[in-house]
């Protein structure tokens, strides 16, 4: 037996309410909120369903319409089987809701969202509230008008850069698939993707996998939005001043190709719109380096970004000439994306900030100068993108990747598919050394007869004794960030020697130590601790505003109910680290934190620093340590627990 989810219960719901008449898809798609694509693959799935009911009957008639014929028995029958089943789709609902409320201009109310998803209107109020605050990241506002309802507030850009990101509005969604994408019908989607490789063969450019799969949903969404007769706005100052970009005359062909498939006609403001995306999108290999370094605004942010690391970390980073070649490709599409309003997020934001917490917060720092001095808004998404830069620096200015590291695949799919792995590894890793590639059921008999530095899996594994990654066996681009930190992280913790783990008890003493904490805000920890460092004279009082500012920007949680608030290293008189223990835990950013040290180091103990946060974030990968330490009741077994 199987059920049918919420959108598909509506549209049987509206076959039996109209028993005899005639639907057609458009109508279908229109009254669902969803693609035609959608409604024939739900008709499919129904029809399943119906064959096990006599009378029941989807007739399916080419260019007039689809009609259900059902006896009033089976009819009944089939209401009482499918409508009273507690079935769970709520993240599909609130997406599908999320996305109505984007594309209607009628207010959409509680009660007709109850009825086409058959929830009490309670549940309904408590994931609208969900959606709001989601909506409310694209400058987004949802108006309730009373006896009228809910109508959506904003200009199209951002509803369409909504629109774009909706897989992320459910993150367990958003991994598994691009929701995005099933709005459109697949020659929709062919289409656009075969005008956009047209327009890079053309004019020999190359976007970034990730910028393409961007490039098609927006022009998707431009599809749609214009086929809604939902346009764009552009000031004419911009219409003049993007017609000089080379990227003006890409769109031109990517529109004509449009035009022609879809035998439709674009205003001229959303050619204006898609070369904004144009320029704003990542490349790689397309030979015109040479154009960001004419940009003296772009290089003079570069330079000071790059300088205050140096400053910041005592590392050469001015002297590593990738470094800033990278940079200047990224930071052109930075910028761009700032001016042009498209938010991006980053998928990988919480394990970079897990796995690089001293650079994550060494480049927040650097960009807050930044960002003052030349009126940017770079938020941690963006950061995050800017600390993979910087740790594969340091990884070529120490040359960290000398020795070979012996490594495991473990594969579920069969050899075949374990052998193409082991290739794509080889290819892309040359200090990866791969031992030998097997199933999950041989492991412990491998690692008692070899030595192995880690286990490269496809499938989640049992406990093992070493460390292990999972990853796809098409080791795509995520993949390889995915690998790619998992690797610096072993080498990091191999690099925490017994010496730097004394560096942290040797910061933290028992008058700056606080137990038992009850506390309900991260600020008010923050301001507690900064109040202690600065009674005993050790930072200046602008460091703990210093440090709030800091938090405000991006939450310093770092996983193991462990947070690492920091403040400007140049307001610090003497290094030191407070630190506070929760009776309870409480939410610190994205997070629960029960153990917090506030980190008073000076400019001076830079390597100091990252030894110690090196050391804290090894205990965030240990629960033992948060369990264990929450425990004490003593400031003296707190100082022995750190040793």
């Amino acid at each position: 037996m199987f059920y049918l989810n919420d959108r598909q219960k509506a549209l049987l719901q509206t076959l039996l309410s109209n028993k005899g008449n005639t639907w057609n898809i458009v109508d279908l798609s229109e009254r669902l909120a969803c693609s035609e694509k959608t409604v024939r693959n739900d008709l499919n799935k129904m029809e399943q369903l119906l064959n096990k009911f006599p009378s029941a009957k989807l007739k399916r008639q080419p260019g007039i319409g689809i009609t259900l014929e059902i006896s009033r028995e089976d009819s009944s029958a089939l209401l009482q089987r499918q409508f009273f089943h507690n079935h769970n789709a709520m993240e599909e609902r609130m997406i599908e809701i999320a996305y109505l409320l984007l594309v209607s201009e009628n207010p959409v109310t509680l009660q007709s969202l109850a009825q086409r998803y058959y929830v009490p209107k309670s549940t309904i109020k408590k994931e609208m509230e969900f959606i709001e605050k989601w909506l409310a990241d694209y400058e987004l506002k949802l108006i309730s008008k009373p006896r009228l309802g809910n109508l959506l507030q904003g200009t199209e850009l951002q509803r369409r850069n909504a629109l774009a990101h909706l897989s992320q509005l459910i993150s367990s969604v958003s991994i598994e698939k691009n929701y995005v994408l099933d709005l459109f019908l697949p020659y929709e989607i062919t289409t656009v993707t075969r005008a956009l490789h047209k327009l890079q063969n053309q004019f020999e450019i190359k976007f970034m996998d990730e910028t393409f799969d961007s490039l098609v949903v927006h022009a998707l969404i431009m599809v749609k939005r214009t086929r809604q007769k939902s346009p764009i706005a552009v000031i004419e100052q911009e219409k003049a001043y993007v017609a000089s970009y080379k990227e003006f005359e890409y769109a031109a062909l990517f529109f004509k190709q449009l035009e022609e498939s879809f035998s439709m006609k674009f205003p001229d403001n959303e050619r204006i719109y898609f070369t904004w995306h144009l320029i704003s999108g990542k490349r790689v290999g397309d030979g015109e380096e040479h154009v960001y370094f004419q940009d003296t605004v772009l290089l003079s942010i570069i330079h000071d970004i790059t300088k205050r690391l140096d400053e910041l970390t005592a590392y050469p980073f001015e002297k590593d000439s990738i470094l800033t070649k990278g940079l200047a490709v990224h930071m052109y599409s930075v910028i761009n994306r700032l001016k042009y309003g498209f938010p991006i997020s980053n998928p990988l934001l919480s394990d970079i900030k897990k796995m690089y917490p001293y650079m994550f917060n060494m480049v927040i720092f650097a960009l807050e100068e930044v960002n003052s001095a030349y009126d940017l808004d770079v938020h941690e998404d963006e950061a995050a993108f800017l600390v993979l830069h910087f740790q594969a620096s340091i990884e070529r200015l120490e040359g960290s990747r000398g020795k070979k590291k012996n490594s495991l695949i473990v594969c579920h799919l069969g050899v075949g598919i374990s052998h193409l792995l082991e290739a794509k590894i080889k290819q892309h890793y040359s200090d990866i050394h791969i031992l030998a590639c097997i199933g999950k059921a041989s492991i412990d008999e491998f690692l008692k007869k070899n030595k192995v530095d880690f286990i490269i899996s496809t499938v989640s594994l049992d406990e093992i004794p070493i460390p292990y990654v999972v990853i796809s066996p098409l080791l795509e681009g995520k993949d390889k960030e995915k690998l790619n930190q998992f690797v610096q992280k072993i080498e990091e913790t191999k690099e925490n020697s017994s010496e730097d783990s004394k560096q942290l008890s040797k910061l933290v003493r028992g008058d700056l130590v606080h137990l038992g904490i009850e506390v309900e805000h991260p600020y008010e920890v923050i301001e507690m601790l900064g109040n202690t460092l600065y009674q005993k004279g050790l930072i200046q009082k602008e460091f703990i505003h210093s440090a709030l500012n800091r938090e405000r920007k991006s939450a310093t949680a770092i996983g193991g109910n462990i947070a690492i608030p920091h403040g400007n290293p140049d307001m610090v008189i003497q290094s030191a680290i407070a630190v506070a223990i929760l009776r309870e835990p409480i939410l610190w950013g994205n997070d629960y934190v029960s153990v917090i040290f506030l980190l008073a180091i000076s400019k001076g103990d830079q390597n100091l620093n990252r030894a110690v946060v090196g050391q804290i974030a090894s205990y965030s990968e240990n629960l033992e340590f948060t369990s264990g330490i929450t425990k004490l009741s003593d400031i003296k077994g707190v100082l022995d627990f750190i040793k």
